[in-house]
């Protein structure tokens, strides 16, 4: 289960089931309220103050991870379902685009894996971030971990382990996460500096998740609640045996 669905009774968590008492807390931050978005639109963010303002979606739904549809006033619903957060924290109405590069090197009780800490909840976490307007998910793959850890793999081909929808504290009712996530295996660990979005990065073992956890709890941190379960498909995955990804991978 979601921890932010979490929060929904599970029988009414579907939007097909009737909730009229539902009230959820608006999650929007101030400049991305009307009255801020009338003077000053942020770059990394749409103009339109609610969905309504947003006339694409025909073209938005045809070119998303995960399907999604509209209520009756035209806004779109998360796939999840109901979330007990409202409005927008994130660049766009509807679905955001991320990238997810996970990076092991090494095999065995020698492996280790790639993991930065984020400079907006302070944790251990994946590098990644938002596909920009214009962008491919396998360059936006390749842009977030240079920019992120200074590790350039252009020249590298990763193994897609699946498109899904994103457990991110910012999601809410109508506007939310799914990430292309990708693996990238190398024969020895690289120099990886910190930089853009990431406070710190480290390799840390990953002969198993255990072994993660415990490194990672004995160096006094935490990881984000989506590290574990995201780090899971590299320990069964090869180039010989890679995972099915529904659908393959958008560009």
């Amino acid at each position: 289960m979601s921890e932010i669905t979490g929060t929904i009774p599970a029988g009414l968590r579907c939007w097909s089931v009737s909730w009229p008492e539902y009230t959820p807390a608006d999650v929007t931050p101030p400049e991305l309220l009307s009255t801020a978005l009338a003077e000053h639109v942020p770059g990394w963010a749409e103009d339109a103050p609610t969905p309504t303002d947003v006339h694409d979606w025909d073209r938005r739904r045809a070119n998303v991870l995960v399907p999604f549809e509209l209520d009756a006033r035209g806004w779109p619903l998360n796939p999840q379902g109901r979330t007990g957060r409202t409005g927008r924290n994130l660049g766009r109405w509807g679905e955001n685009a991320a990238a997810d590069p996970i990076v092991v090197a090494g095999s065995g009780q020698e492996r280790r894996v790639l993991l930065i800490v984020r400079d907006d909840i302070h944790v251990e976490a994946i590098p990644g971030g938002m596909v920009e307007a214009g962008e491919t998910a396998p360059a936006a793959l390749v842009r977030e971990l240079r920019e992120e850890t200074g590790v350039d793999l252009s020249d590298h081909r990763p193994i897609i382990l699946g498109q899904d929808l994103v457990d991110d504290w910012r999601n809410s009712d109508h506007a939310w996460v799914a990430s292309t996530s990708a693996l990238y295996q190398l024969p020895a660990t690289v120099t990886a500096i910190a930089a853009d979005d990431a406070l710190d990065a480290n390799w840390w073992p990953f002969g198993s998740l255990d072994q993660l956890d415990a490194a990672i709890t004995a160096a006094g941190r935490t990881s984000t609640p989506r590290t574990g379960p995201s780090c899971s498909a590299p320990l069964t995955t090869s180039p010989s045996n890679p995972p099915n990804p529904a659908g393959g991978i958008h560009g």
